[in-house]
């Protein structure tokens, strides 16, 4: 195949080359010859890394299914046949080959394509999706859905082995085999999720990938037997053989047990076997499983030597920050937490490289956990962890906590058991778009009854809830944004901080600002535009969204009268929803509120710090709502009291 020199800062002007520059279709794949595919996945190879490198976004995963994209296109009709992408993070050349190239500069920023399938971008995206374990399910529906009208076209899910650590792929798995429907599933095997892949099943494919001797001694084979004097009677006699040798060494077993025929294992960069494959699966009318190996960034040796480095860029940046990120904070403190208390134990969703808790898995190996991409066995498996005395942390995204609504509700809450839920990437998480922004845990959380729910305004504070969780005996969530942390040095003492107490930061007569979590400083800093407009603002750090402090609350919505709320979550629901059930309650009818937050929509794809001003949460957009929302509570009083003044 041909190579291409892959130069990290190519520019965009150099990136449109002869054949990928032809490439407006599916159909237009269809017509290369063998040289010019060769051709075309090295130019993607060198438009991903000079893109993503500019952009950020997944790239190790995406330049490891290079063949397979273009495979795919080949052998099926896209979009009348549909291919469902699993996570869909290694969709960016299946987005190039279905006529998305020109606006492939626009990727991961606000109005541009987004960084998963979307089916509001193209129809050639058959699933909208950026979580795990969901592209056999949703196959199958759209199966059943063909089926029932009678329809002709096949119905494909592309799904990594990382992914077959989640239940709801067997429980997908299962459901298809028994009703022995038309599809056909893609197993993109490259040992890894983010991070190697972990448990049992991906113990058994890792024999596959180190035998490939085995593929390779079985062409030979079927090349020179045929040539020896009674070859064909030796051959027939070999494949016997092979047949009971591959059941030991080879998955099919498994497959075949769940009502599937296994196809493979294939080499996951040779298109013409790839595509001999494929045409293959197509021509079974039950359901399919073709194995297709793959290395995990392909083509670009920093990536292959590094794929769990390289699985996601974040975007090309200035200078290098010595400020260290939540995550970090979260991990160093979590650190210490491990050496003094014998009883701490930690569990991440494949999530360890992304909760920077890599370098505390060699240190405490047989107390920190990575169950894979499964959210809901992780928040049960620390259910049964506390039950028995240890201190279970689960560390986890926000929007994939959301997966787990039910574990922790039934399994955690109900029994009152003290798990900590360290929630990384809460709020606004920027270029991943609105399958990842964390802007929901203040909602669903706050309604669990024994649950308590709190964010700190800085990485100190982070340090302190982090300890404070290990004495409270009951559920505790800690939502923390992505991004860096403040310029103040960490401190090296911790401190318990009183459960369900805010804290005065800055005192003020005219308007109190309450906000909580990330949106602390930003109010603070919005504080001082206000004092240039003469407005005396006070602003209070929540801390706690439940239990919220009730007596301070009250104390200063009775004294000034005016009160804005400002969180990174949905409105609905959220923590000012739960300061107006207070008031409401406390039968508090003269104080003016205003809440600021997210409306009742999904948010997109773009920079966090233009997200947040969009939503008005950055400090500018703060206190232009604080001033307005003034302007507006003055004119109705002096329009209530002009129209009660006697005529």
């Amino acid at each position: 195949m041909p190579k291409s020199k892959i130069c990290y800062n190519l520019k965009w002007e150099s990136e449109v080359s002869k054949i990928l520059d032809k490439i407006n279709g599916p159909s237009d794949v269809k017509r290369l010859n063998q040289d010019e595919l060769g051709e075309l996945c090295s130019e993607l190879r060198e438009l991903l890394v000079s893109r993503v490198s500019e952009n950020g976004g997944h790239l190790a995963s995406n330049l490891g299914v290079v063949e397979l994209t273009v495979a795919l296109h080949r052998i099926f009709d896209s979009p009348k046949d549909k291919i469902v992408w699993d996570v869909g993070h290694q969709s960016y050349v299946h987005k190039l080959l279905t006529g998305r190239r020109e606006q492939f500069p626009s990727l991961r920023q606000y109005q541009g394509l987004s960084g998963f399938p979307d089916r509001d971008e193209s129809p050639h995206d058959a699933f909208t999706t950026g979580h795990g374990g969901t592209s056999i399910s949703a196959a199958l529906g759209m199966a059943l859905t063909r089926d029932l009208a009678r329809g002709d076209h096949h119905v494909v899910a592309v799904i990594g082995d990382g992914c077959l650590t989640c239940g709801m792929t067997y429980e997908a798995l299962n459901h298809a085999g028994h009703l022995d429907t038309r599809l056909i599933v893609v197993l993109n095997d490259n040992g890894m999720s983010i991070a190697p892949t972990v448990g049992a099943i991906a113990k058994r494919l890792n024999v596959v990938r180190t035998t490939r001797g085995y593929i390779q001694a079985k062409k030979r084979t079927n090349r020179l037997l045929p040539l020896l004097p009674g070859g064909k009677k030796l051959q027939g006699a070999l494949r016997r053989l092979k047949a009971g040798a591959k059941a030991v060494v080879m998955p099919t077993m498994m497959w075949e047990q769940l009502g599937f025929t296994y196809l493979g294992p294939l080499d996951g960069h040779n298109t013409a076997e790839l595509e001999t494959a494929l045409t293959q699966a197509k021509d079974y009318y039950k359901p399919v499983i073709v194995h297709v190996l793959t290395t995990k960034g392909k083509g670009y040796k920093p990536a292959e030597d590094n794929p769990t480095h390289f699985h996601g860029l974040s975007p090309k940046s200035e200078g290098v920050s010595t400020i260290p990120t939540y995550s970090q904070i979260f991990a160093r403190t979590v650190g210490g937490l491990l050496r003094d208390n014998p009883r701490v134990v930690v569990i991440s969703a494949a999530m360890v490289e992304g909760n920077s808790l890599s370098p505390l898995v060699k240190e405490f190996p047989q107390r920190i956990y990575d169950v894979g991409i499964s959210e809901q066995h992780a928040v049960t498996l620390a259910a049964g962890l506390a039950t028995q005395g240890f201190i279970p942390i689960v560390a986890i995204y926000s929007t994939f906590l959301q997966r787990a609504f039910d574990q922790v509700l039934h399994d955690v809450c109900l029994p009152d058991l003290p798990v900590i839920f360290a929630l990384d990437r809460s709020g606004i998480v920027g270029e991943d778009g609105k399958t990842h922004q964390g802007i929901f845990d203040l909602s669903y959380l706050s309604l669990m009854p024994n649950m308590i729910v709190c964010a700190p305004k800085d990485g100190n504070e982070l340090q302190d809830l982090l300890y404070t969780a290990l004495n409270t005996e009951h559920p505790m969530a800690i939502r923390y944004p992505r991004g860096r942390g403040t310029v103040v040095p960490l401190a090296s003492e911790l401190h318990q901080v009183p459960i369900g107490k805010a804290e005065i930061i800055k005192q003020g007569e005219d308007i109190v600002i309450i906000g909580i979590g990330s949106t602390v400083m930003p109010s603070l800093e919005a504080a001082e535009h206000l004092a240039l407009w003469d407005i005396d603002a006070m602003v209070i750090n929540a801390r706690f969204a439940k239990p919220l402090d009730t007596a301070l609350i009250l104390d200063v919505a009775n004294h000034a009268k005016r009160m804005v709320i400002v969180e990174e979550n949905v409105l609905s629901g959220g923590f000012g929803a739960a300061v107006l059930e207070l008031l409401e309650k406390a039968e508090v009818s003269d104080v003016k509120v205003k809440r600021l937050g997210i409306p009742d929509e999904f948010v997109t794809h773009g920079k966090q710090d233009f997200l947040r001003s969009l939503y008005h949460l950055d400090a500018l957009g703060i206190a232009k709502e604080c001033v307005d929302f003034l302007a507006r509570v003055q004119a109705k009083a002096e329009g209530e009291f002009h129209t009660a003044m006697p005529q």
